[in-house]
């Protein structure tokens, strides 16, 4: 008599983003390319690591002094400490008054999953999460799984091709009183300051608690303290928040997963008691956290000189991503594709939209074996001095063909008419 699996009423699940790099990897053509990488990727095609990484990491793997005890479960001191003050500036306020601080995360998600179980337990009233971004987030699964009603929202309008910050401050208008936030890419939206005093004003009045997702400070503008300075908005408004702080892409290390769930509170006795329930729920998740990242990052921060260096690297990959899109936009000019295409180099970061539709998209993995999402949001660092060419000529015949398929729509349709 066979042996019932325990297993046997479980489905496979939904299909995940990851099945496009999967079409993409089966597909024989020898020039395919996928632009649709998370991670940054150097000139080689080759995921970019800060040469200031390669340059520490052999001197932690060999230095004699080295253990490999167990850290404490909120992480090193020294690790959370310097990404503190990276985030904010060893100036501000909630450093200087002791009331911001950090539990070291596993994973780009790890903030969110300890952030979301403090919030179901301790914060009871916060039901509704709202998510704010400029691109669909994985967040969402996140806090469903908690039992959380969530409403996914994107500030990019696909229409008029740009970030619209009228989009965020209507879904504010529209929340109700006492839910949470979770906004990523708020630097990529550039509020006026009668809109940054409208959306705080609105957050304020309705008891909204903000949940920022700082996945790569640093390489948007290639300035640091630009890339954060909407936080001194919520700073200077007396908001507590808390923040997925990701230092794994600005530093190369995608592999490690360096975390930060970072706790802004209006004093330091509040903070404590915090960061005490975070850490009863940190025992429960993992215990305790890697390491490995969290040094590399820790020497480096803590170490003028490569801090500087690390800064530079960071400003070189901003500045070859800005040029990058530039050469896009003006291939296509040249190529007389029909469209404007300012768009590209209006946003910031390594990704951002290329403003097709989905039959252009279609097109483009089909006849061109070029692999983006649906949405053509792509990494724009997977273009390169190899590539280019092929990939703007790709677009422009794109455009023109669903140009010429539209237009034969258009004359069918008229004469039947007639």
């Amino acid at each position: 008599m066979p042996t019932l699996s325990v297993f046997a009423d479980v489905p496979p699940a939904q299909k995940l983003e990851g099945s496009l790099l999967k079409t993409y990897k089966q597909d024989d053509c020898p020039n395919k390319m996928f632009l649709a990488y998370k991670v940054c990727m150097n000139n080689e095609g080759r995921p970019w690591v800060s040469s200031v990484v390669r340059q520490i990491r052999p001197q932690i793997m060999q230095d004699p002094s080295l253990n490999h005890e167990y850290r404490p479960v909120m992480g090193m001191k020294s690790f959370l400490q310097a990404s503190l003050q990276l985030l904010f500036g060893k100036h501000s306020p909630v450093i200087v008054e002791n009331r911001a601080g950090g539990v070291h995360t596993v994973g780009d998600s790890g903030a969110f999953q300890l952030g979301a179980q403090f919030l179901k337990t301790w914060c009871c009233d916060y039901q509704i999460v709202y998510i704010i971004s400029s691109q669909k987030e994985p967040h969402g699964l996140v806090f469903q799984d908690m039992g959380f009603t969530v409403f996914e929202h994107s500030f990019w309008d696909a229409k008029h091709l740009c970030m619209d910050p009228n989009m965020l401050l209507d879904v504010v208008e529209q929340a109700p009183h006492g839910c949470i936030f979770v906004v990523g890419n708020l630097g990529n939206c550039k509020l006026t300051q009668h809109q940054w005093a409208k959306l705080l004003a609105t957050m304020k009045s309705k008891q909204i608690f903000p949940f920022f997702d700082i996945p790569y400070q640093g390489m948007f503008t290639g300035d640091m303290e630009e890339d954060t300075r909407f936080l001194q908005y919520f700073v200077s408004g007396g908001f507590e928040f808390f923040c997925s702080q990701s230092l794994s892409k600005n530093f190369g290390i995608y592999d490690e997963g360096v975390g930060v769930l970072v706790v802004v509170a209006l004093n330091n006795q509040l903070l404590l008691c915090v960061l005490s329930q975070l850490m009863n729920f940190t025992l429960a998740l993992w215990r305790n956290p890697p390491t490995t990242g969290a040094r590399i990052i820790t020497s480096i921060l803590c170490n003028p000189a490569l801090c500087e260096a690390w800064k530079q690297s960071l400003k070189e990959v901003v500045e070859n991503i800005m040029l990058i899109k530039e050469k896009v936009r003006e291939k296509l000019r040249l190529l007389g594709t029909p469209g404007s295409w300012n768009h590209i180099t209006e946003q910031q970061g390594s990704h951002g939209y290329l403003g097709l539709d989905s039959q252009q998209v279609e097109y483009l993995v089909k006849k061109k074996h070029i692999y983006i999402p649906k949405n053509s949001r792509i990494n724009f660092t997977c273009i390169n001095a190899r590539n280019i060419n092929y990939i703007t000529e790709s677009i422009n015949e794109a455009v023109l063909f669903t140009s010429d398929s539209k237009k034969g729509v258009l004359q069918d349709n008229g004469s039947q008419l007639e």
